[in-house]
């Protein structure tokens, strides 16, 4: 009998603190999206959304941060993955050596960081104007689809992709499964595409998932590098339109947590039978 009560209390507790997280997450959301809808003096007024597909850059700087996104996931896992598998194969001070390298990015300041990228994207032309290196330079600068964010969003989205795959990595056995697979004929490109990818389906998924969140929601970078992403165009609407520029951003995140739930889900969904 104790024992149940204890049940109870203990449900009890975690349903009151769940029901205060809810709150706590939902209630400025909702306070926002009545700003954007309730207007003094003229009730509900619908506008700020219906003109937000209208609205200049709205499109361009969606689809600019989304492409970002993958880009830099890309290149994220095919730097990071086969780094991970092969300090696994071959376990020595490379992994030390690896993991200080994709941790550094946490202790640098971010002003210090995106600093360096600017003096460096701004003196190459200079001293490098008479060479074929000069429209190198400029085409990283592309304000359309620009290479030199998408390489500044690799390396701070290093932590996070080695700490989802390491976590992952521990579950696994990789010299065993790769001398299993080898034996039965696979190549290098068959163990890590056939074996040991769809057993790290949860933690590509994962770090996928931080890593679109980094970007989506980064600012600092490309405002000072002068890229317009849509962090930055939300910020740049909301001196002169205020309840279009909170409309976007509870768009943004709706946007943002579709995409997730997308990412998780293909990293979480079952392996059909054959």
């Amino acid at each position: 009998m104790a024992a149940l009560t204890r049940s109870r209390r203990a449900r009890a507790w975690s349903a009151l603190v769940l029901l205060l997280a809810a709150v706590y997450f939902v209630a400025p959301l909702a306070a926002s999206f009545v700003f954007t809808v309730d207007i003094p003096g003229k009730g509900l007024d619908w506008s700020a959304y219906t003109q937000l597909l209208g609205a200049p850059g709205f499109g361009a700087a969606l689809l600019r941060s989304l492409g970002l996104g993958a880009a830099t996931i890309l290149i994220t896992l095919l730097l990071v993955v086969p780094a991970m598998v092969a300090i696994r194969l071959r376990p020595g001070r490379l992994a030390a050596v690896v993991e200080v390298v994709c941790t550094l990015p946490l202790v640098v300041p971010p002003i210090a960081f995106v600093a360096g990228i600017s003096t460096v994207l701004q003196l190459g032309p200079n001293q490098l104007a008479t060479t074929p290196l000069y429209s190198t330079f400029l085409a990283v600068q592309d304000t359309d689809f620009p290479v030199a964010l998408v390489l500044a969003y690799v390396i701070l989205a290093l932590p996070f992709v080695h700490r989802s795959l390491d976590a992952g990595l521990r579950t696994l056995d990789v010299p065993t499964l790769t001398e299993a697979a080898r034996s039965c004929g696979a190549n290098s490109w068959q163990v890590l595409f056939r074996v040991l990818l769809p057993n790290l389906r949860s933690a590509l998924s994962s770090a996928a998932f931080l890593t679109l969140a980094l970007v989506l929601g980064e600012y600092t970078v490309a405002r000072i590098l002068n890229f317009e992403t849509f962090p930055v165009w939300i910020v740049k609407v909301s001196g002169d339109y205020a309840r279009l520029s909170v409309a976007v951003s509870l768009l943004s995140l709706l946007i943002t947590w579709l995409l997730l739930l997308v990412v998780a889900g293909a990293g979480t969904r079952p392996k059909e039978s054959p």
